[in-house]
């Protein structure tokens, strides 16, 4: 074809109908080179041409021969059959018969030569080929049978029939689809070049040439967000400033670990020296921080802010929601609180000068080490120093007073919401950023967040990641993982319960409730779907009023003001109510010692790590607990992903299942459009992750080294 390009429009190169063409477009496919780059998801292996005497019945096959005898006859009740006879080259017959196509007739005459791929059936004892796919034999080679066949995502009217003929027509244009990846990479990773990986995919010769062009573009899509991520990171930890340099301090680690009524994990301990490393650099920490639920992240964020503050430096605390942001301002005031008492009970000279703080429960603490080490109890000369409270409903009065304190460093540590990234905020010497359940913010507000000051930022999730998918999604963070729980969380009883159960779980559930406990349920919906079949808030609340009369039912959603789950929240957990009923909005933070039961409805629409989040808001005291996975119908009862919940309790592993069933973006919050099947299968092979990161970071430094040679 004269004047065709990559570029050139498939309007102006493919002879068919429009409506073909739309459903491409659909898809973004408008030129030569985008069908190109259009892979299949898998391959048929027909290469082996089998004959009539030896080919199974019932299984998929591929006999070459020639076509006799074709004829259309119409049944009795006016239906369209086409016949004809097929002789293989051993000369043995079957019958064909094909369905409601009667424009097969039109297509085959005798005499043509064919290749049928599909099933021989066996019939009243009598064996023939029904309604299978054919494709004649010409010179040039077969495209639909007779080797490794390629099978395309299909979309629409465009089929992979269609799609492998019209790809066919462009075959000769795959070697000016340019490279992506470097020549010294592609020679040291034994990788084929795009172009060859390309063809290997539309026209394999055999297996291995598929594996490897998998392989080729799996590891360029991890390549290229390995270097994007590193890239990022290089350009933070860019901005150098001595003020970021904090030299550990020994003492006051262990000082805070004595002060504790547990013993630290040792993962725990691994974080803290891991962070508190980092921060002895003169360039901006970059790390996240990730843990089952209930494995002691807070623990670690509190070592690292009273590090910081006995610096002399300001603290920000980040939350995704205001009922957790105010949920860390009184844990991690009671842990300093506790921090103070033991160094007052034990004589010791205090890190921590505590003083009460009215109206919102948590306290003012006051680090006094300075940048060399202790100084008297007595010392005047340090103002008291402040833990705060900034979120969306704070009165504008005592917003500005914040502001203040915050600009002229009266505020040590200041929690909160999305408020804390707005620009009137200014700090005197922002030194750290925490940043909690990382992917729930975007990277344009944690960007304006950490632009205060460049400080050293320390990301933290409860979602399970696995290392693979940590590496791919936060490159450009280093990675601190919490193994262990603390001796005090038990594993959860789990159980998936069909509907028909129903009735027996609600009669444990009126036991617990007797005994004092509370329970929570969560629906996947606020309100009633036409579209989807399966509980909702307003619903499930009306039912369980019902139902449990003599007990208090509240709910919880996500169109509520923030002041209005407060109140809610704060009313659960005094026990002023017996059943929340809620949406995911409880996925995240919610700590109710008391709450032992979890129902979730409609299990079978949330993925795994979402599962066991909700299954992390009980199991939260001494007493046992219980979560109930309902399914909206009883064969989904037998799901293997949901029995998974039943017998595994470790979050990482249960990650690892979600990530090979629901893909990568399922697990991180965000739904998995335009991840391809190669990224997902690459996150499931850590090997290749860590060679794409490794040649990511050499590339960059080899890319670094030229920028220098060249401009000196």
């Amino acid at each position: 074809m004269d004047n065709v390009h990559l570029q050139t429009s498939l309007h102006a190169v493919l002879r068919t109908r429009q409506e073909y063409l739309d459903a491409l477009a659909e898809l973004n496919i408008h030129t030569v080179e985008h069908l190109l780059l259009y892979l299949p998801r898998t391959h048929e292996d027909l290469s082996q041409m089998q004959t009539i005497r030896s080919a199974p019945l019932y299984e998929k096959v591929s006999i070459r021969g020639v076509i006799e005898n074709i004829k259309l006859v119409y049944t009795r009740s006016k239906k369209k059959i086409v016949t004809a006879l097929f002789t293989d080259r051993e000369g043995e017959c079957v019958e064909v018969i094909w369905f409601n196509q009667p424009h097969i007739k039109r297509m085959l005459k005798d005499g043509d030569e064919v290749a049928l791929t599909g099933k021989l059936v066996e019939n009243h004892h009598k064996v023939r080929f029904q309604s299978p796919a054919f494709e004649k034999v010409q010179q040039q080679n077969l495209l639909h049978a007779g080797r490794l066949v390629p099978i395309y995502p299909s979309h629409g009217i465009a089929g992979s029939k269609w799609l492998r003929e019209k790809i066919a027509l462009l075959k000769e244009y795959i070697d000016e689809i340019p490279e992506t990846l470097p020549e010294d990479i592609l020679q040291e990773e034994h990788l084929p070049k795009r172009s060859d990986a390309i063809r290997a995919f539309h026209f394999p010769d055999k297996p291995e040439e598929v594996q490897a062009a998998r392989d080729r573009f799996a590891f360029e899509e991890l390549f290229d967000i390995q270097k994007r991520a590193l890239e990022r990171k290089q350009q933070w930890q860019s901005q150098k400033d001595e003020r970021l340099c904090i030299t550990m301090n020994p003492d006051l680690i262990k000082t805070f670990f004595a002060s504790l009524k547990f013993t630290p994990t040792k993962s725990q301990k691994i974080a803290i020296y891991e962070i508190l490393k980092d921060m002895e650099k003169d360039v901006p920490m970059s790390r996240l921080l990730e843990g089952d639920v209930g494995s002691g992240k807070t623990l670690v964020a509190v070592a690292t802010i009273a590090h910081t503050i006995a610096h002399g430096g300001q603290c920000a605390l980040m939350a995704p929601t205001e009922v957790l942001a105010k949920q860390h301002a009184i844990t991690v005031s009671r842990l300093l609180m506790s921090f103070y008492n033991y160094c007052t009970k034990k004589d010791l000279p205090p890190f921590v000068t505590i003083s009460p703080c009215h109206g919102e429960g948590f306290c003012k603490s006051k680090i006094v080490t300075n940048h060399h080490g202790l100084i008297p109890q007595d010392d005047t000369s340090f103002p008291l120093s402040t833990i705060s409270l900034l979120t969306g409903s704070t009165p504008a009065s005592e917003k500005e007073s914040i502001k203040t304190k915050l600009k002229n460093g009266t505020i040590d540590l200041i929690i909160g919401t999305h408020a804390l990234i707005e620009d009137s905020i200014q700090f005197k010497n922002l030194l750290l950023v925490i940043i909690d359940e990382q992917h729930r913010f975007g990277v344009a507000q944690r960007s304006r967040l950490e632009e205060k000051g460049s400080p050293h930022v320390l990301a933290m999730t409860a979602t399970p990641i696995p290392r693979t998918l940590a590496l791919t999604a936060y490159g450009d963070h280093d990675l601190s993982v919490l193994l262990e729980k603390p001796g005090n969380r038990k594993d959860i009883h789990t159980k998936v319960v069909a509907p028909r159960d129903r009735p027996i779980i609600e009669r444990f559930i009126d036991k617990e409730i007797e005994e004092g406990r509370q329970v929570f349920v969560v629906c996947p919906l606020i309100q009633d779907s036409q579209e989807l079949d399966t509980k909702n808030v307003q619903a499930e609340l009306s039912r369980l009023q019902s139902t449990f009369s003599n007990r208090s039912v509240t709910s919880l959603h996500g169109r509520m003001t923030p002041k209005e789950k407060e109140k809610i929240m704060q009313s659960y957990k005094e026990k002023k109510f017996d059943i929340l009923v809620s949406t995911s909005v409880i996925e995240v933070g919610i700590d109710v010692p008391n709450a032992t039961i979890m129902i979730i409805e409609g299990a079978e629409r949330f993925g795994l790590a979402q599962l066991h989040q909700f299954r992390g808001r009980i199991g939260r005291s001494d007493h046992k607990s219980h979560c109930f996975l309902f399914t909206t119908n009883p064969a989904q009862a037998k799901s293997a992903r949901l029995k998974a919940m039943e017998t595994h309790h470790d979050g990482f592993k249960l990650a690892e299942i979600d990530l090979s069933i629901r893909g990568p973006g399922e697990l991180l919050g965000y739904r998995q459009s335009g991840i391809p099947d190669t990224l997902r299968e690459s996150l499931l092979n850590p090997i290749l992750v860590m060679r794409a990161r490794r040649a990511a970071e050499k590339y960059l430094k080899m890319h670094k080294f030229r920028n220098i040679w060249h401009s000196s």
